[in-house]
């Protein structure tokens, strides 16, 4: 997202929780016109201040403690920042933004980071901006007020605040606990006999997985509409855990890897999501996105990436 603002000419400025935070480095050789300034989620005053620093005319609301299995073992965290957060950001633009130019509404425009978690146990396929929400997780309960007290905000307080129903973004840079990336990389480590077996959760799981950076796009849409409305972001494609593996021991050149994989229950949620599959007609019509990265052109991206990085390859980028 940072990278893609500054491409189209904007100054950025990138929020960072904490004073030694690991990731600060790396965020500031990929995107060196990116300026950092300090806040935290669930310090209200910390947020307030950092917008009335940067003054800005869009807030993406992107943070979040995303990773499912973890909200299970940190439910009252994840409420908090993935939860509140999104109320106290919310909040923080209210209190600072003051009216636009036309005098009425709020002048910073902000987007909120929803997500298909919220469906959960699916009502209807594929999913619409309409579909009935139905978490199964503690993020996707958090994800699900952070959604709706966004709504109340825009009906509430004039403000143009709008959310991004995504569905599965991924790319070479996924946390390696996402098991996109687990599987790109488990697959580039033992192509390069660095590791001998795959160890996942339910491989009959099925997801509409799409390519982060066409997702991003989607978000910057949003917020140059004349009016703030939620929309699904999503390819209209589902597949499987099982899909996901052919393609990705394809790309390394792996063709018998039924042997390289296992399943093992402790990877399985207490509470899962079986299938999930997004309608983005919405977003095709009014905004005019659709994506650009196809599946198997993301698994490849991903295994590519990470037989570099394993490999050591000083050039590396992505």
């Amino acid at each position: 997202m940072a990278q893609m603002l500054v491409e189209k000419g904007y100054d950025v400025f990138g929020m960072v929780r904490g004073q030694a935070n690991p990731k600060i480095r790396m965020i500031q050789e990929e995107t060196p016109k990116l300026e950092l300034v300090e806040g935290d989620l669930q310090d209200l005053s910390s947020l307030i201040a950092a917008v009335e620093q940067v003054q800005p005319d869009e807030v993406y609301n992107l943070g979040a403690i995303s990773f499912v299995a973890l909200s299970f073992r940190q439910a009252e965290l994840t409420a908090d920042i993935t939860g509140l957060g999104v109320l106290r950001m919310l909040e923080a633009v209210r209190i600072v933004g003051g009216p636009d130019s036309q005098g009425s509404g709020n002048k910073i425009r902000f987007y909120q980071a929803s997500s298909s978690e919220m469906f959960g146990k699916v009502r209807e396929t594929p999913q619409t901006e309409m579909t009935p929400f139905h978490p199964r997780s503690p993020y996707g309960a958090a994800k699900v007020f952070g959604h709706y007290i966004t709504v109340n905000y825009r009906e509430s307080y004039d403000l143009f605040a709008t959310s991004g129903i995504c569905f599965n973004h991924e790319s070479p840079r996924r946390g390696l606990e996402f098991v996109t990336r687990k599987v790109s990389n488990g697959v580039a480590r033992i192509k390069l006999g660095l590791q001998e077996k795959l160890t996942l959760g339910n491989l009959d799981a099925a997801r509409d997985w799409g390519y982060a950076g066409d997702f991003c796009e989607a978000m910057w849409l949003m917020l140059q509409q004349d009016t703030p409305e939620d929309y699904v972001i999503a390819t209209g494609e589902t597949h499987t855990i099982g899909e996901l593996l052919e393609l990705a021991f394809t790309a390394a050149g792996i063709e018998d890897w039924s042997r390289l994989v296992e399943s093992d229950p402790r990877f399985t949620r207490p509470a899962e999501v079986d299938i999930l599959t997004g309608d983005a007609s919405k977003a095709r019509a009014q905004l005019g996105w659709k994506p650009k990265v196809d599946f198997p052109e993301l698994v490849r991206m991903m295994v590519e990436s990470d037989l570099a990085i394993e490999a050591g390859d000083p050039t590396h980028r992505y």
